[in-house]
């Protein structure tokens, strides 16, 4: 069975940290409420879901390399 969607204020949030926190661990999904707008969303952190980092290193290597110090590059290209 899924449980509903619990709301709850900024207030709540602020005074019941703890205690929402285990509600989420549990499988109960709370939304997060500022002046009746949904700002947040606390749930189960379920580390299947993950994503993994993608490797950068090919679109890395499409930019110019640069000799030397780079910082000192860019501090140069600054002025």
């Amino acid at each position: 069975m899924k449980k509903q969607l619990k709301h709850i204020g900024i207030r709540e949030l602020h005074a019941e940290t703890g205690r929402l926190v285990s509600e989420a661990a549990g499988g109960q999904r709370i939304v997060v409420m500022r002046r009746g707008v949904p700002v947040a969303e606390l749930r189960a952190f379920d580390a299947n879901a993950s994503a993994p980092v993608p490797d950068r290193s090919a679109w890395l290597a499409k930019f110019p390399q640069v000799p030397g110090d780079s910082g000192r590059f860019l501090e140069e290209d600054r002025r």
